[in-house]
């Protein structure tokens, strides 16, 4: 990968170069930065490169330099342009990673009251800013992005893990660190620290990184996947019930096979313990058991064990409460029960009020799903919590399928951003 810092003020930027993990990657050759001097792309005795606002206003750099400069780069192959500005997209994990897939960046430091407006437009291809607040120039913010992105290029930070365990890169923030010694200022290190158990010390980390995220960042979590910070597992059930169709006692529809093929992925894809079926007549359930161990052969034979996993992850009850009583026993806890439903009711709330619940309150949690005719007013009444209906553009309407309304909510609350 190589980045190019161009700037009025090289020596800000060499000086930060070399040291440190940057310094060590430079000289491992894991990545390249250059630093260029917009100067020498200047023309005249006094190679100027910035004159007064039109319109009364401070100084800004002159469009020719950069576009010289930008020339000079794109000699051979046209790098991703990227000015950090007070007037871009907030910087935050997402774009950090985005902008480390690229294998050739420049960054234009602007300086003064910025940059000429047309140079911006043709050939920046992204601004972004460190928050809201303005900085003389744009070395800091470049060093800022250098920084970031070379913490996600393998071999620069030694142990992958310790990118992994980063504030935000999990969508969550970090736990607290502690060093020697073990008693500071009267104050103690945790005990638990000092325990020697591995297995109780990442649990406790876990935890503490929920309670500090919820505390000072609950605006983060909708972008969490928070499935590794909870201590039980989360299910699914779909209540399919067609008693009113006799056909399809036995029979089973392509229409039914990929619609399981493809929620029992998802299950699967999203962490979730088991996706649970429920059919309430014997005949139905031995004919999608059949359906199920047919599915599972033209995996093995189509050479997809992911598929089959999926398929294997299915367990088929009679009743709901049969499930969630074997749900509770499995799990030795007491269930929280969620329906999802196409219809708002009073009761019903807003996923992410239940998303920060859940990883507060350490829930295991059991999603339901169904027909509307099937979700009838017995089990929305048994239930914990009742999810709005997931829209589109229009309330009226939400035609979307069982399977779609079971991708998107488990995405939502399990997605890795």
């Amino acid at each position: 990968m190589k980045i190019s810092i161009l700037t009025a003020f090289p020596g800000m930027i060499k000086n930060y170069l070399e040291t440190s993990i940057l310094g060590k990657g430079i000289a491992k050759g894991i990545f390249d930065v250059e630093v260029i001097d917009i100067r020498d792309f200047a023309q005249g005795n006094y190679k100027q490169i910035d004159d007064y606002c039109y319109g009364k206003g401070g100084m800004i750099l002159m469009p020719e330099p950069l576009k010289k400069a930008l020339e000079h780069l794109s000699r051979e192959t046209k790098p991703y342009v990227v000015y950090p500005s007070p007037q871009g997209i907030t910087l935050h994990q997402e774009i950090v990673e985005d902008l480390a897939r690229k294998e050739n960046i420049a960054i234009f430091c602007g300086h003064y009251e910025g940059v000429d407006e047309r140079f911006t437009e043709k050939y920046v291809d992204l601004e972004v800013s460190l928050g809201d607040f303005v900085l003389t120039g744009g070395e800091m913010p470049a060093m800022a992005l250098v920084d970031a992105i070379s913490r996600l290029i393998p071999g620069v930070v030694g142990k992958t893990e310790a990118v992994q365990e980063d504030s935000f890169y999990n969508g969550m923030l970090d736990y607290p660190n502690y060093t020697r010694p073990a008693v500071w200022d009267d104050e103690e290190v945790p005990e638990i620290l000092l325990s020697g158990n591995d297995k109780i010390i990442k649990e406790w980390r876990r935890r503490q990184s929920v309670e500090r995220t919820l505390k000072r960042r609950p605006d983060i979590v909708g972008r969490a996947g928070i499935m590794p910070y909870l201590n039980y597992g989360a299910y699914v059930i779909e209540i399919y019930n067609s008693a009113d169709d006799p056909k399809t006692y036995n029979s089973i529809s392509e229409v039914f096979k990929l619609n399981l093929v493809d929620t029992a992925t998802a299950c699967k894809a999203y962490g979730i313990e088991k996706y649970i079926l429920i059919a309430p007549d014997a005949q139905q359930r031995e004919t999608i058991k059949q359906t199920i161990s047919l599915l599972s052969e033209e995996a093995e034979c189509k050479d997809r064990p992911d598929l089959k996993e999926a398929l294997n992850n299915v367990k088929l009850f009679g009743s709901t409460q049969k499930a969630l009583a074997w749900i509770e026993k499995r799990e030795k806890t007491d269930l929280h029960k969620v329906v999802v439903t196409t219809k708002d009711c009073k009761k019903a709330v807003n996923w992410l009020s239940l998303k920060r619940e859940i990883l507060l309150k350490n829930y295991c949690t059991v999603f339901i799903f169904g027909r509307e005719c099937e979700l009838h007013s017995k089990i929305i009444d048994s239930v914990n919590t009742v999810l709005t209906p997931i829209s589109g553009v229009k309330d009226n309407l939400n035609h979307l399928s069982v399977r779609s309304t079971i991708s998107i909510t488990l995405d939502r609350f399990f997605g890795q951003r």
